[in-house]
C-alpha cells in the first residue's frame, strides 16, 4: 500500500509540472504586460494557444527527414522528465535516486542537441543561423551549469536534489560560494530560456531570433509539442532555484496529506514570485547583442569556478 501511494504522489508531481508549465508562461506574459501599463493576454492563454495549435493541420517541407518529424517528442520527453525529477512540493520521492544534478544537466543537453538538428534538417538559413547560436551558447553554458553543480556538491555532499535539498534546510547558511552558484544558475536559466538580455522570446526579427529561429518551420501539433516543452524548461530552471536556494515549503519524505498540501501551496507561491522577478529584470535591462551573449556566459563560467575554487580553499585551511 505503501508502495503505491509513493508511485501516486510521483505521478502526480509528474502531471502538476506538465500543467503548470503553461501557467507560469501565462503569468510572465501578463506581469509584463502589467509593467508596461498594458492589459496583456489572459493567463490562460498559453492552454488556449496550445489546443489551437494541436487541432491545426502540420505542414513540412518536402525535403525534410524523419528527424524533423520525431525531434519534437523526443525534446518533449527529455525537458517532461528532467523537470518531474526536481523536487517541487515534497522530497524522498519514489524516484528521487534518478533526480540527480548531472543527469538533468545531460537529458537538458539532449534536448537541445535534438532541437539544433531539427533546426538544421530542413536547410533553411534562419534554421541554420539558430542552430549554430544555439550551439555557440550551449559551448559555455553547459560548463557553468556544471560549475555550478560542483559548487553544491561541494557544499551538500552530494548531487542527488531530494538530499540537497534537506542539507539546506538543515544546514542553511550564507555563503559567498552558494551565491556565486546562484547568480551562474539564474545567468544560465536565461539563455537556455532564451529571455532577455539573450534573446528575446517574443521578437519577430530573424536575424535576432535564437530558439524562435530554429523552431521556424514547425506547424500544428509539432509545434504546440515543442511549445510545451520550452515551457517545461522555463518551470525547470524556476523549481531547479527553488529547490537548491529556497527549499523551504517542500513536505518532507513519507508526510500526510496536509504537508504535501502545504508543500504545493509553497511551490505555487515561489513559481509565482519567480515569474515577477524574471519580469522585473526583462523589463530594466535592454537585449544585448548576439556576440556579447558569450561574454555573460563567459561570466557565469568564472562565478562557478570561482565559487569551487573558494571551497577548496577554504577546506584546505
Amino acid at each position: 500500500m505503501g508502495l503505491i501511494r509513493e508511485i501516486a504522489v510521483q505521478g502526480a508531481q509528474m502531471i502538476f509540472v506538465l500543467a503548470l508549465a503553461p501557467l507560469l508562461l501565462g503569468l510572465t506574459r501578463k506581469f509584463k504586460a502589467r509593467m508596461l501599463d498594458r492589459v496583456g493576454p489572459p493567463v490562460l492563454q498559453p492552454y488556449r494557444d496550445l489546443l489551437k495549435l494541436v487541432r491545426k493541420d502540420v505542414v513540412i517541407a518536402e525535403n525534410a527527414s524523419w528527424l524533423f518529424r520525431v525531434a519534437p517528442y523526443v525534446i518533449f520527453a527529455a525537458t517532461w522528465v528532467a523537470a518531474a525529477l526536481v523536487p517541487t512540493f515534497a522530497t524522498g520521492l519514489q524516484f528521487s535516486w534518478t533526480a540527480d544534478l548531472i543527469a538533468i544537466t545531460a537529458l537538458l543537453a539532449t534536448a537541445r542537441f535534438f532541437l539544433a538538428l531539427a533546426g538544421m534538417d530542413v536547410g533553411t538559413a534562419f534554421g541554420g543561423i539558430g542552430s549554430s547560436r544555439e550551439m555557440l551558447f550551449a559551448s559555455l553554458a553547459e560548463p557553468a551549469m556544471i560549475m555550478m553543480v560542483f559548487v553544491v556538491a561541494l557544499v551538500a555532499g552530494s548531487t542527488q536534489l531530494s538530499w540537497v535539498a534537506n542539507f539546506m534546510l538543515t544546514h542553511a547558511s550564507l555563503r559567498v560560494s552558494l551565491g556565486m552558484a546562484l547568480v551562474a544558475l539564474v545567468i544560465v536559466a536565461l539563455a537556455e530560456n532564451a529571455r532577455i538580455p539573450v534573446d528575446n522570446p517574443a521578437t519577430h526579427l530573424e536575424l535576432t531570433m535564437v530558439h524562435e529561429a530554429m523552431v521556424l518551420e514547425y506547424s500544428g501539433r509539432h509545434l504546440a509539442v515543442i511549445e510545451l516543452a520550452a515551457a517545461l524548461k522555463l518551470l525547470l530552471y524556476v523549481s531547479l532555484i527553488a529547490c537548491v536556494f529556497v527549499p523551504w515549503g517542500l513536505a518532507p519524505p513519507r508526510s500526510g496529506v496536509l504537508p504535501l498540501i502545504v508543500g504545493a501551496v509553497t511551490y505555487l507561491a515561489k513559481i509565482s514570485v519567480g515569474a515577477f522577478l524574471l519580469v522585473f529584470f526583462e523589463t530594466s535591462i535592454a537585449k544585448m547583442r548576439v556576440f556579447r551573449v558569450p561574454e555573460l556566459l563567459g561570466a557565469a563560467l568564472m562565478l562557478g569556478f570561482l565559487g569551487t575554487l573558494l571551497l577548496f580553499v577554504s577546506r584546505s585551511f
